[in-house]
């Protein structure tokens, strides 16, 4: 196979592994990613000692479920999947973007960058590095796809700013107002994405004495997107609350991000900058280190199945 066909195939299995990812993970996880999102916009105190554990759950109950709390377990169900064509196509393409983008990105970088970091840092943090380092560049160009991140968690917390609303409608009424907040959400996938890819690198090079993915088993893939999501999760928790508020809030709400976190610190206190923390590790954690797998696993095998080295 020529130099030329072999690049093609390398950057189809990673797109094909990373768009899979990205339906299988929409498919499995959407109703928990609503949860995580409405506790993470919710204001009010669910736990605070002072009422009792039914008035707590009511509260709680409330939060996850909005006005079908009162009804039976599919009618709860039912309600944790607004907005899932936004979600659909926001995840699919976030996920082919992010897992197929990374490593195509990684490798231009190599030849050109790879020798300096390895002098700079070692060869095995140099690698890590660079993996790191590209994770990040990629976070920051998923701002490109805000819109639909932005209608989706909408559909999720506050739907009622789309009732009777086209897409089109939206997109030609709102505008640029559908990047409302593109700056802390670069400020949020950035370091994110540097932990995600970073921590992951450094798994299969530190712990596991690996190449990446190719090399590795099933086992060791799945412990490597553990840490890499993981460790994404803890760096990004702060300005993801502040970012998923920003989306939320109502069209014609003025604050910005800097009001938004004022606002945060002053009526709920630091600890709420980690709001949903527990919940996003518990619950996105397994969705996040799911799709991640998949991507890198399936790419693997594509990889293999086609001869590429």
């Amino acid at each position: 196979m020529s130099p030329h066909g072999n690049q093609s195939n390398s950057v189809s299995s990673r797109i094909i592994g990373a768009s899979i990812s990205g339906v299988l993970e929409i498919a499995c996880f959407h109703p928990v990613d609503t949860v995580a999102k409405r506790l993470m916009s919710n204001t009010q105190t669910i736990f605070d000692g002072k009422q009792s554990r039914g008035e707590s759950m009511t509260i709680l109950s409330k939060t996850i479920f909005g006005k079908a709390y009162e009804k039976g377990f599919f009618g709860r169900w039912a309600s944790l999947f607004p907005g899932v064509s936004f979600g659909a196509l926001y995840k699919v393409l976030q996920r082919t973007y992010k897992y197929g983008c990374q490593p195509i990105l990684k490798d231009w970088m190599k030849p050109r960058f790879g020798p300096s970091y390895e002098r700079s840092f070692g060869q095995k943090t140099g690698k890590d590095l660079l993996n790191a380092t590209s994770g990040a560049m990629i976070g920051l160009g998923e701002i490109v796809l805000l819109p639909l991140d932005v209608l989706k968690i909408k559909a999720q917390v506050n739907p009622q700013v789309l009732q009777g609303r086209g897409v089109l409608e939206i997109f030609r009424t709102e505008g640029m107002a559908l990047y409302r907040g593109w700056n802390w959400t670069a400020a949020r996938n950035m370091p994110g994405s540097f932990a995600l890819f970073g921590a992951n690198s450094f798994m299969y090079t530190r712990v596991f004495g690996t190449d990446g993915p190719k090399n590795s088993t099933f086992g060791q893939i799945v412990l490597a997107s553990v840490a890499g999501g993981t460790t994404s999760i803890i760096v990004s928790s702060p300005l993801d609350v502040i970012k998923t508020r920003i989306q939320n809030k109502p069209f014609d709400d003025p604050r910005s991000g800097a009001s938004l976190l004022k606002d945060l610190i002053k009526e709920e206190g630091p600890h709420a900058l980690f709001k949903g923390l527990t919940p996003k590790l518990g619950l996105i954690g397994p969705k996040l280190c799911f799709s991640f797998t998949i991507a890198q696993w399936l790419t693997a095998r594509i990889q293999k199945s086609w001869g590429e080295n």
